[in-house]
């Protein structure tokens, strides 16, 4: 399906800038960027790792476990012995 859609300037430019980094289409990376709306906009699964935030983006759930802190990891990298 061909369809045309009006975007702003500075978008359209930026959005060219970063399909040439990839080295990819604009085309390709609009459809990649509209899947990936529509898969977020979905009910994520119950077991997903993330979840949405009241702006729409996922973030990652918050989990019953203890936190990690660079300490932590210190500790665990002096018994490891790294």
């Amino acid at each position: 399906m061909k369809t045309t859609i009006e975007l702003p300037d500075g978008l359209f430019a930026a959005a060219k800038a970063m399909a040439a980094r990839q080295r990819t289409t604009l085309k390709a990376m609009m459809e990649q960027a509209l899947r990936r709306e529509i898969a977020y906009g979905e009910k994520a699964p119950a077991d997903a790792p993330f979840e949405l935030n009241t702006y729409g983006f996922p973030v990652l759930k918050k989990r019953k476990a203890a936190s990690v802190t660079s300490r932590k990891v210190y500790q665990i990298m002096d018994k490891e012995g790294l």
